[in-house]
């Protein structure tokens, strides 16, 4: 098995933490690739030196036969791991060296035991949706595609509206900041913040919702994600913000875009004592008393 490691340069690690990967990456007996960037920080914090056939610039389909992908960081390096599969039904796992970490939901500290029962095979897989995106998409996106969500957002101080059809029946016409639609696996991360529902992985919806409505009415809808989903976009300005999880592009107003579930699924790696429900229970404090002060 070949272990591709990806994490972002700009992240604040210490000797130790790195130390302590480098040695269960090697411990494991896995082959192993890390992106050329993070292994550059490696070498000068550590005493470890790396081959050159042990880093990478991109990944070529060789790099992908019988490997396993670990994103070492938060939420938003696993975001930027996952855009690296492409079309690859490579297996990701996330170690969370970050803060909340509801992708990366392995904790740093048991990195050495999960790298030992990735190297052994003992893990499973649950496959996650994508959203595709087509219509007026940016020449300078070369991955259009999104785990967490697509957002249309208003640019400058003016609201934007924003005509939704779902299936060519008319939803509304949605005034206010935005709208947003999330898979159920970006259900706990931006869409949770403007008030929509959690979705268990395994579910086979989308989530759309309104980004500071004026009309107060205006709540998030699921719909099932074999829908197509149309956007058309009005504003007083002249540009509108789209994200596609943790990428921001500038569009002009009038912009459309048509959104459908894609047809390649991400292979999310699961150890044996890790569930879904384990890390929702533990990321948002569940069934812990604040008046407890014992612990």
């Amino acid at each position: 098995m070949k272990i591709i490691i990806y994490s972002r340069p700009q992240l604040s690690h210490t000797v130790e933490e790195l130390n302590t990967l480098i040695n269960a990456v090697v411990s494991s007996g896995c082959a192993y690739k890390l992106n050329n960037e993070f292994a550059e920080i490696i070498e000068q914090d550590t005493n470890f030196k790396i081959d050159n056939s042990c880093r990478y610039d991109s990944l070529c389909s060789e790099d992908h036969v019988e490997a396993i992908m670990v994103s070492y960081g938060g939420d938003g390096t696993f975001l930027e791991a996952v855009k690296l599969l492409e079309d690859y039904p490579t297996p990701i796992i996330g170690i969370n060296s970050g803060r909340l970490g509801f992708l990366a939901n392995t904790p740093k500290q048991n990195i050495v035991e999960a790298l030992i029962e990735l190297a052994k095979g003992n893990f499973t897989t649950s496959t996650r949706s994508l959203i595709q995106i087509a219509g007026d998409v940016p020449s300078d996106i070369k991955h259009p595609f999104a785990f967490n969500e697509f957002t249309i957002q208003r640019k400058m101080a003016s609201m934007i509206s924003v005509e939704t059809y779902v299936n060519n029946e008319m939803v509304a016409t949605y005034w206010g900041d935005g709208i947003l639609l999330s898979t159920p696996s970006g259900s706990t991360a931006y869409s949770l913040s403007i008030g929509g529902p959690i979705i268990a992985p395994s579910c086979e919806c989308f989530v759309l919702s309104p980004i500071a409505p004026h009309n107060l009415t205006m709540r998030p809808v699921v719909i099932p994600d074999n829908c197509e989903v149309y956007f058309k976009i009005s504003s007083r300005d002249n540009e509108v913000t789209i994200t596609i999880d943790n990428l921001s592009f500038s569009i002009n107003s009038g912009a459309t875009f048509t959104l459908t579930k894609a047809k390649n699924r991400i292979n999310l790696i699961q150890l044996q004592n890790i569930s879904f429900y384990d890390t929702l229970r533990n990321k948002m404090l569940w069934g812990i008393d604040p008046r407890d002060n014992s612990k």
